[in-house]
């Protein structure tokens, strides 16, 4: 057996007077840190300094002679953070320290296969395979059994076996209620996935604890001997953990049981990445006796944004619960904003950003954390209008993104036939047949005559040249293009755009590729027709998105930061705003539909997260309408507006004050937009100046006006009680007072 060990006794333990590395701890940093004996459960909430309690704790074991390097396992969920560990612990200890076990879940699980690799059949030299790799062997067994990859795709069947690992089953231990998915097809092709991995002696990165548990299973005098190496076990982030990665853990820790657990089950936001929260909520069942140490101090931010995140996050219930405190100065409310559409949301934050630029403040500071990824485009537009510099982070920006290239390269060719960059982008996107032959064929002979791609190819389809199925594919390419050349003069470009899109079979490919990323992708094609309600010609449109992709990186590093939620976990800004709180948005629809009230505690918590990540200033904002696909949808309050504890928030709209009540409104002058929440019912009162001095006009030509009946497809029959630009308010004879936009609405 490869990598062998003896271990004598521990020394005794030599104390350490008030140590240095103290210094500056708290009093529960400071218990978190010394109990070093038994199962401990750290409750570190946002910003409390858990990765000092971690680091600290580490140096303390080995400054007290409990254990040495390699008797202590350390897990964190990133290279990054095993490095930062490392150095710190270095540094406080005073020295280089050997033969450490501190890595990443997937690090220490390789170093333990590669060491007893022909315990579970592979050599110590095995491949790892990246998702690329995973994929493309799926697919090649997929294409053994001849399976329709548009019925079952590869990415798809590849996503299931992971989940499947993430939970540690094996094949032989699927659930017989999954067993008879994909008509049992994708338990087949698990099944010789695995075996087909062997033969190529070869893991992938789900194997790489899930092969550490057969093999603890298959040998377990290996899993003593790691049980009694490892006197310490530690692991970060705890809530974020799968399936495999606890029963890992709990299995190595259970010779000693000095299992140390730091995490935050406010902070669990990675369902959809294999995390089960009920891993740290059930840390003291696992581990009678467990003593709970809770971080609730918090050194980032002020008090009411701790008490605006605190009061939202009570209203979870899966929660082992803890109080965010601060002893810093009061500092600001946590501003809510209500407008009335994305643009103008997106206005507001621009200026918001520009004062607060023009005050000094640093815009490497500045965060827009948004729930969707097609929000950003909104705010990347109106930052550039305005002259801020800004990145997006964890993905590329709006008009950078795969399916936003592809599709403004579909509306390039329309408007500039020998566009070739962008035709050759998407003659064959989705699959037409169009193989790489065909193209060199096309190419060779454009460029002898000196001439385009399209105009190559309309002399080669009267030509034999090309193999008569390309050029079926190819004749059927170019009559589409010519047909919407045609229309492009009688259509608004956003419906062109829609159309396009449509019968290209673009969207119709994302659909069908049941990929995770692939409904947003279609949210953000959705999201580019809503831009070209802006415009009144393609050619508009197409400057204005080469003027946005000129905005190149600048030298400087002062840039407004813009990402989603989930991504912005672990990180603190001075300022941070956070759009699109409105119901079906955030929480997100498509997540309570999938997982009910557990998605909505997720949903929760990911605001939660998003409030604590701001240090000085936070902002949440909603609109009364979103523009989704070039249609105009009414939108509520997300019900984690109602549940903001009112005493630390400060709410207003654009024009005027919003109060919001519990129950009945006061009387007041001033007209008030009723809102139903999912949750409980809550009203805004909206105050403003409203000039009557214009008449908005209806779909048929007939001048509208306060008393009017008019009926509107989703509220149906009621009179106009104002009117405010192109915008009514309407006593709706179902829905009561509604507003609306003019053109949406027709004389009954």
């Amino acid at each position: 057996m490869s990598d062998s060990f003896e271990l004598e006794d521990a020394p005794a333990p030599a104390p350490v007077r008030n140590p240095s590395y103290f210094d500056g701890l708290n009093d529960s940093q400071r218990e978190a840190v010394e109990a070093v004996e038994g199962p401990v459960l750290v409750l570190a909430g946002a910003g409390t300094g858990k990765t000092r309690v971690l680091t600290t704790r580490l140096a303390h074991i080995l400054m007290q002679n409990r254990a040495g390097p390699g008797e202590v396992l350390a897990v964190t969920f990133t290279n990054k953070a095993a490095r930062e560990m490392k150095e710190r612990v270095s540094r406080l200890v005073g020295r280089p320290v050997e033969g450490w076990w501190v890595g990443t879940f997937h690090a220490i699980g390789a170093r333990l296969l590669r060491a007893h690799a022909e315990a579970v059949g592979l050599s110590p030299q095995f491949t790892i395979l990246d998702a690329d790799d995973q994929v493309r062997l799926i697919k090649q067994l997929t294409d053994i059994h001849e399976i329709d990859p548009k019925r079952l795709p590869p990415r798809a069947i590849s996503g299931i076996i992971q989940r499947w690992k993430d939970r540690g089953y094996m094949p032989d231990k699927v659930p017989t209620s999954e067993a008879e998915t994909g008509e049992g097809k994708v338990l087949t092709l698990y099944k010789e996935y695995q075996a087909r991995l062997l033969t190529l002696n070869a893991a992938d990165f789900g194997d790489l604890l899930l092969l550490c548990l057969e093999l603890f299973r298959k040998r377990p005098e290996i899993l003593k001997e790691y049980q009694r190496r490892f006197r310490y076990v530690m692991v970060d982030e705890y809530q974020d953990t799968n399936v495999s990665q606890y029963l890992w853990l709990r299995l190595l820790a259970q010779e000693h049981r000095n299992i140390c657990c730091v995490g935050d089950d406010d902070q669990s936001i990675y369902s959809w990445r294999g995390a089960e929260v009920g891993n740290i909520l059930r840390f003291e069942e696992d581990f009678p006796g467990a003593r709970v140490v809770r971080l609730e101090r918090n050194y980032r931010s002020t008090p009411h944004i701790l008490a605006a995140a605190s009061g939202l996050i009570t209203f979870n219930e899966g929660r082992l619960g803890k109080t965010l405190w601060t002893d810093v100065n009061e500092g600001e409310k946590v501003r809510v904003r209500g407008v009335w559409d994305g643009e103008a949301e997106a206005r507001m934050v621009g200026d918001e950003i520009e004062s607060l630029q023009n005050k000094g403040q640093k815009l490497n500071q500045v965060a827009i954390l948004v729930r969707a990824g097609f929000q950003t485009r909104e705010f990347e537009e109106r930052l550039i209008t305005i002259g801020i510099p800004y990145r997006v982070i964890g993905g590329p920006r709006f008009y950078e993104r795969q399916e936003i290239r592809d599709a403004v390269a579909y509306l390039r060719v329309v408007a500039q036939p020998d566009d070739d960059l962008a035709f050759e982008r998407i003659v064959n996107l989705p699959s037409r047949g169009i193989g790489k032959t065909t193209l060199q064929t096309i190419h060779t002979y454009a460029r002898a005559e000196q001439t385009s791609l399209t105009r190559a190819i309309a002399t080669l389809l009267e030509t034999d040249e090309l193999r008569p199925q390309a050029k079926k594919a190819l004749a059927e390419v170019m009559a589409t293009f010519d047909l919407w050349r045609t229309i492009a003069g009688t259509m608004a470009p956003a419906e062109l755009c829609a159309q396009i899109l449509d019968e290209s079979g673009y969207v119709d490919m994302w659909r069908m590729k049941k990929e995770p990323d692939a409904p947003g992708r279609i949210d953000n094609l959705k999201e580019l027709v809503a831009a070209l309600e802006d415009f009144e010609t393609m050619g508009q449109f197409l400057e204005h998105v080469s003027l946005v992709m000129e905005n190149e990186e600048r030298s400087d590093h002062d840039k407004v930061n813009i990402m989603t939620l989930h991504g912005a976990k672990g990180l603190e800004f001075e300022s941070v705003f956070l759009p699109g709180w409105e119901e079906g948005l955030f929480p997100n629809q498509r997540s309570l539909d999938e997982g009910g009230n557990a998605s909505l505690e997720e949903e929760r918590r990911l605001a939660y997260v998003g409030i604590t990540r701001a240090r000085v200033r936070a902002m949440i904002s909603f609109a009364a309408n979103r523009r989704i696909y070039g249609q105009w949808q009414s939108a509520v309050p997300s019900r984690f507006v109602d549940e903001l504890p009112g005493e630390h928030i400060d709410m207003m709209s654009e024009s005027g004050v919003y109060t919001r009540r519990d129950g009945a409104v006061k009387q007041a002058d001033d007209a008030y937009l009723d809102v139903e929440g999912i949750g409980r019912s809550r009203r805004l009162m909206i105050r403003s100046e409203r000039p009557q001095s214009y008449k908005p006009t209806a779909g048929d030509g007939e001048k509208l006006s306060v008393g009017i009946r008019i009926f509107h497809q989703k509220f149906g029959y009621g009179r106009v009680a104002y009117v405010d630009g192109d915008k009514l308010d309407i006593e709706f004879e179902k829905a009561g007072i509604k507003r609306v936009m003019a053109s949406f609405v027709s004389p009954a």
